[in-house]
């Protein structure tokens, strides 16, 4: 019985193997079956096989039946597969990173330095190491929850629920990485700290070589996540994070601005801290044009506070209603004894720029820079004994400004951008780098471009050449007027120059523009202006910039009046001449270079030339800055103004070793009271004598009598200067003009013939409004005006009656009535047989004596003459 159950079970179980097999068996074979049906209704031809599979239709049967999806299973399982070992790998190479992110690697990261500013002799400007204690390092306890809570609101909502990085967030920064775009803000907290603590130095690389530093900062984020809990990465965020200036760590910039620790900020402060590291050179609160940005980010920070429940909405509204800005401390209490802050200042700004926020804001650093303190000081004296004197009061100025920079190289030397720094409300704005209208002291540089005009066939252009100052306001689009309200007609350009006339520097640029659109603003900025008409308006100022319509930097002026002290040759203006680390390595050198010639040196040379003719601008006055002894200077004044009144005054000052720029005005840009471009003179004078004598002579950079040399080529014409490419014939013919004697003027139809006399000129055309121009015009006569003196009909004088009385000895008295017409008498001659005798007047009857035996009738000539020329003669 037991031996049938064992062979009845296996037979079962050969049965189970077999229908096994043989279903098996029946779906290969049915599958084999569906294929060679599939294969059969398919074209022959493997080229049409192929694109006969790839119909959308087939394609979609496929990949939605049990095939296509088993196919797709494997693609998903080996992409997920290689993905992993991709990022294994990848975790793997940068974690050795990972060994340099410890607290004590931390700590000396961000330890407090002192960053020293030297002049060029060596002599100590200033050390930048703030006021009071630099804790950059705190514990978490040490950083209040409004600061941590402002911080995570504004920066990075889902920091306590990621873990490490935003894959939206991360996405989005890459494509503009990729693209060449600006930052979205789609990094992290922890991926920040990465950035900041390793790759501060590749922070500013976009693009695709941006990529590699972004994977970098994804990967050593995930893992730091693992690493520290959530508070140590908000703490060492705080601690590493830019605050504005120098400022790294909330610490220090809760000291400096608010003067207390961060544990004890209040959630107004806490916001505006909060604020900063997004863009602390912006965001800086010592950066006044920073100001209402600022606030709007602050008021941001606060609106996130609430949305994320920090804070409620009673708490936002008494937290904007702080006026936070006037609680930060001054500047100028972490400047103490700073010499020549604003120019410090201006460095450390452009050091920013250079060599980044983060690198000079951690310190360290040890700067030279091209200052001379010995100039600075009597910079700065002369600026207070100007305002010192009377004058700012007469004239009704509260501030100035004054840069000194050396012209062979472009050095700044000196530079002060207030009356004083410490001067309540605007003493810590620096003038020299703010946007303010030159006035005409911009003219020197629309000439030089006009001088350099070659046009082939057409007029070329020298000292001597005549812009008539004429009513243009057609061309200008506008009420033009010169600041003496006159026009003087035919002036040379030497004149027009000199003495500051609008209307011929109009012209000059409106001939620049004609031969080339655009080409004035052009050599405007290549000699060295960079700055001008580049702010709001000012970039469509048309006309108005010849005659100073923009607002420039100071700054900028000075270093275009260098490049004409180098007769032509652009170089960049500089301020620092080395800086290096705390571990000696140089970061910045300065080297000079051979400089780009943006003028012709026959170009420059004219204008030096011109501004240095004193005569010529004589009646502008003779004031000590053009006369300082043993120092020939080339000089342009200029004056802004504002409704017709003045409102800025300027100086430029240049020799073949120094140029400086002087602006003297209202910071608020309150008009004059009495504004003469003139009043800077004392600073230029004071300054540029001190510092070619005292400093630039000893020291064998300057010597008396050095000036440019004059190019070889430049053709002279009496006292005019025309460059070699000028032809004296050039659009000139011969002519000749009648002119009238009395009133100077060209002589008209009612000019009497004893006014009237005839003058050989030269003709030529104005190239702008295209009337007659002549040249060579006698001394003092005025060929752009006629004859308004006399009249036609008016009378001239007449003669009446003569009296003959015979007298003893053969003598005969001779009495003639005559009697004026228009103008008064101004001489009566009588004369027998043609010689003049003695003639005096009683009352209204001249009178002379004549000695002779025989009566002189018939022989008297009697004629007079008046002021106006006209004359009578009757004979008796």
């Amino acid at each position: 019985m037991r031996g049938h159950v064992a062979k009845k079970s296996s037979s079962r179980n050969l049965s189970v193997y077999s229908n096994l097999s043989k279903r098996l068996k029946v779906k290969k074979d049915a599958a084999s079956r569906r294929r060679a049906e599939y294969l059969s209704t398919l074209p022959k031809h493997p080229v049409k096989r192929f694109f006969h599979r790839l119909h959308p239709k087939r394609l979609w049967n496929f990949w939605f039946s049990k095939d296509g999806a088993s196919i797709a299973l494997k693609v998903v399982g080996v992409s997920v597969l290689v993905m992993a070992i991709f990022s294994g790998s990848l975790f793997a190479y940068f974690r050795r990173d990972l060994d340099q992110i410890r607290p004590g690697e931390i700590d000396k990261r961000v330890q407090s330095t002192v960053t020293k500013y030297y002049d060029r002799n060596g002599k100590l400007l200033w050390e930048d190491k703030g006021d009071g204690n630099y804790k950059l390092v705190v514990k978490s306890e040490d950083l209040s929850d409004n600061l941590k809570q402002a911080t995570v609101a504004i920066e990075d909502r889902d920091f306590f629920k990621h873990s490490g990085f935003s894959l939206s967030g991360t996405t989005r920064a890459a494509f503009n990485n990729v693209t060449g775009g600006s930052v979205q803000g789609g990094s992290t907290l922890t991926q920040q700290l990465v950035k900041q603590v390793f790759f501060a130095d590749e922070a500013s690389k976009r693009g695709l070589s941006g990529i590699p530093r972004k994977i970098k900062e994804l990967i050593l984020a995930i893992e730091i996540e693992r690493m520290y809990d959530k508070d140590q990465i908000l703490t060492l965020y705080l601690n590493e994070s830019p605050y504005g200036g120098r400022r790294n760590g909330a610490e220090s910039g809760a000291q400096t601005y608010f003067g207390k620790s961060a544990k004890e900020l209040t959630i107004a402060e806490a916001a505006l801290l909060a604020a900063i590291p997004q863009n602390p050179s912006v965001y800086d609160p010592y950066n006044v044009p920073g100001h209402e940005r600022l606030i709007g980010r602050q008021h941001a920070v606060l609106d996130a506070m609430r949305e994320e429940g920090y804070i409620t909405q009673q708490q936002v509204d008494e937290a904007k209603k702080v006026a936070i800005l006037d609680t930060i401390k001054p500047a100028s209490s972490q400047l103490a004894n700073i010499k020549a802050p604003h120019f410090v200042q201006m460095v450390r700004t452009q050091l920013e720029a250079e060599l980044g926020k983060a690198t000079v804001g951690k310190g360290g650093l040890s700067v030279t820079t091209t200052l001379d303190v010995r100039v600075q000081d009597k910079l700065d004296q002369a600026m207070t004994d100007m305002f010192n004197s009377y004058v700012p009061n007469y004239a009704g100025f509260t501030n100035g400004a004054a840069t000194v920079a050396d012209s062979k190289t472009g050095q700044i030397i000196a530079l002060t951008g207030s009356r004083d720094f410490n001067y309540e409300g605007f003493g810590q704005d620096n003038a020299a780098t703010a946007y303010i209208q030159p006035g005409s002291s911009i003219k020197s540089f629309v000439y030089a471009q006009l001088f350099e005009q070659k046009p082939d066939g057409q007029q070329n252009y020298g000292s001597g050449t005549i812009l008539r100052d004429e009513p243009i306001d057609s061309i200008y689009g506008a009420r033009l007027q010169n600041a003496d309200r006159t026009y003087r007609g035919d002036v040379t350009i030497r004149t027009s120059l000199a003495t500051s006339r609008n209307v011929p520097a109009v012209k000059a640029m409106y001939i620049n523009e004609t031969v080339e659109e655009g080409s004035t603003l052009e050599a405007i900025r290549n000699i060295g202006a960079k700055s001008y008409c580049t702010v709001g308006d000012d970039r469509t100022a048309g006309l108005a910039l010849a005659i100073g319509g923009c607002g420039v930097k100071q700054v900028d002026m000075v270093n275009g009046y260098t490049t004409l002290a180098r007769g032509g040759v652009y170089k960049p203006q500089s301020t620092v001449l080395e800086v290096k680390n705390s571990s000696g390595e140089v970061l910045k050198k300065w080297s000079d270079v051979e400089g780009e010639r943006v003028l012709s040196e026959e170009a420059a040379y004219i204008v030096t030339d011109i501004l240095s003719d004193t005569n010529a601008s004589a009646s502008l006055g003779n004031y000590a800055a053009k006369y300082i002894p043993g120092v020939k200077t080339a000089t342009k004044t200029g004056t802004s103004d504002k409704g017709g009144n003045a409102k800025d005054l300027w100086m430029f000052s240049y020799t073949p070793a120094l140029a400086m720029g002087v602006w003297l005005g209202n910071p608020d840009t309150t008009i004059l009271k009495n504004g003469t471009s003139s009043l800077g003179s004392p600073i230029v004078a004071s300054v540029m004598e001190y510092a070619h004598k005292e400093i630039y002579a000893p020291e064998e950079k300057w010597k008396t009598g050095d000036w440019l040399a004059r190019p070889d080529g430049i053709q002279q014409v009496g006292r005019e200067l025309y460059p070699s490419y000028w032809s004296k014939t050039q659009g000139q013919t011969n002519a000749t003009l009648t002119f009238d004697r009395v009133s100077k003027k060209l002589a008209t139809d009612c000019t009497p013939p004893g006014a009237r006399f005839e003058a050989g000129v030269a003709k030529s055309t104005d190239p702008v409004t295209k009337k007659a121009i002549y040249m060579n015009v006698p001394m003092g006569y005025d060929a752009t005006k006629s004859d308004d003196v006399h009249k036609c009909g008016e009378p001239g004088p007449s003669i009446g009656s003569a009296v003959v009385d015979e007298k003893p000895n053969d003598t005969w008295t001779i009495k003639v009535t005559v009697s004026r017409g228009a103008f008064a008498l101004t001489n009566v001659s009588i004369a027998v047989n043609g010689s003049n005798l003695q003639v005096t007047k009683s009352g209204d009857s001249y009178q002379a004596t004549f000695s002779g035996e025989d009566n002189p009738k018939g022989s008297i000539n009697v004629t007079a003459t008046d002021a106006g020329l006209y004359s009578a003669s009757k004979t008796f």
